[in-house]
């Protein structure tokens, strides 16, 4: 029968832990250039493009380096009035938005997780359609509506979705180009806390599901909702195609409609809220890293 005493090395005192084994020497960590390759051909694919169009508006004939562009944004015609257009688009669109895939986000992992492929399906549907076929579809109703509801209460609605001081018809047409962008971020800020163990927790301390929702589920959710509520407002802040044909003047209208005659102060309008896109975008990246790590 082999013995079952441990093997000793000779030199070690009987009763001592055995000498560990010598490392083998580790690979060297070769540089990863690729990634410094790949960081430097994204930032000459962004800021290049940013460099020229700024120095497109301070580059002032027989006068060399001015702002008067600039200075002359806050002063053009039309500059408030399509602004606070598209804001209250915006503003809206997350609204709907949320309170359309929220609730069905939440519904679909807690009661019915078999239908989750089906809900991804449907909220990702829009990416594959492209724009100009949407508007199409929207304006060949928006000119059918009236003719063939003329006799019916309906007809007022189809004016007033229309209204060029508020055109409710961009706002559905916003919510379903939002859709996959907002599903995606509140379905990933849904699958980062245990939503389960939350909403059980509360209903057996005798919680309803809207208090569950409002008090539990969504004070947990604040950096996804934000995401969400950003690249809504983004989308909607730079759709240019649907409203251009639907001729409603919105702010990416605005800027197009004067590069005829004031082209300086369009690219600056252009740079001017590019820059405060990505101040936004720095502000909730650094909120939801402290959320982070605060919890």
């Amino acid at each position: 029968m082999a013995s079952l005493t441990p093997q000793v090395s000779p030199g070690t005192a009987p009763g001592a832990a055995p000498a560990p084994a010598p490392s083998r020497p580790g690979r060297p960590r070769r540089p990863r250039v690729w990634r410094g390759a790949v960081l430097l051909l994204a930032a000459v694919y962004f800021l290049v493009p940013l460099i020229a169009s700024f120095v497109f508006t301070v580059k002032a004939p027989g006068r060399g380096f001015s702002l008067d562009a600039y200075g002359q944004i806050f002063s053009a015609e039309g500059f408030g009035g399509s602004l606070l257009l598209s804001l209250g688009l915006g503003v809206a669109t997350i609204v709907l938005v949320l309170l359309l895939t929220l609730p069905a986000v939440v519904a679909v992992r807690l009661g019915a997780p078999r239908l989750r492929p089906v809900l991804e399906v449907v909220c990702t549907l829009p990416l594959i359609v492209p724009p100009i076929t949407f508007v199409a579809g929207i304006s060949t109703v928006l000119r059918w509506g009236p003719d063939y509801l003329a006799t019916t209460p309906l007809y007022q609605t189809m004016i007033a979705v229309q209204n060029p001081d508020f055109p409710v018809v961009l706002v559905l047409a916003y919510v379903v180009l939002a859709l996959p962008f907002a599903y995606r971020s509140l379905d990933a800020g849904l699958g980062a806390i245990d939503v389960r163990t939350l909403s059980e927790a509360a209903r057996n301390l005798g919680a309803s599901w809207p208090h569950v929702l409002l008090r539990v589920i969504i004070p947990n959710m604040r950096s996804a909702m934000a995401s969400a509520s950003f690249l809504t407002l983004a989308l909607v802040l730079g759709e240019f195609t649907i409203a251009r044909l639907l001729s409603f003047e919105t702010f990416p209208n605005w800027i197009y409609r004067i590069s005829g005659s004031q082209a300086q102060v369009s690219v600056a309008v252009s740079v001017f809220s590019l820059l405060i896109t990505w101040l936004l975008l720095l502000a909730l990246s650094s909120a939801g890293a402290r959320q982070r790590s605060g919890s």
